[in-house]
């Protein structure tokens, strides 16, 4: 159903070196770069990600409410992913844990303010 997100920023370099090494956690490697941003995919047939200059110019600004949502495939690695983000100079928004039954997942914003989310689904406790 989606085929990529896009998410602005003010400063190409520092959000790629981030998202390079966040993302490398997840098996995606970079599949399009222009001198306004770059893009990371794991395969053709999976939601891409890319940072990017605003085509009009302007500032980059976060949406409030707009959350990227990256999958996990166990809670270790969303532990990893939320403790490289943090790292890199991401900022917690919500540390790793249980949200509910059967959901695993951590919050935090990368260097331009964007929220992102590490999660996976798990078992139900008893099942």
């Amino acid at each position: 159903m989606i085929g990529y997100v896009m998410l602005g920023t003010n400063d190409v370099e520092a959000s790629s070196k981030f998202y390079d090494e966040l993302l490398a956690l997840l098996g995606a490697k970079r599949f399009m770069e222009t001198d306004r941003g770059y893009a990371w995919m794991t395969t053709w047939e999976q939601c891409g990600l890319g940072v990017m200059k605003p085509f009009d110019g302007k500032p980059a600004t976060v949406g409030n409410g707009v959350m990227v949502a990256l999958a996990c495939d166990s809670p270790a690695k969303v532990d990893e992913v939320y403790a490289k983000a943090l790292s890199l100079g991401g900022t917690d928004e919500g540390p790793p844990g249980p949200r509910g039954e059967g959901f695993y997942a951590a919050y935090f914003r990368d260097l331009d303010g964007n929220k992102l989310d590490a999660f996976c689904m798990t078992a139900p406790a008893g099942g």
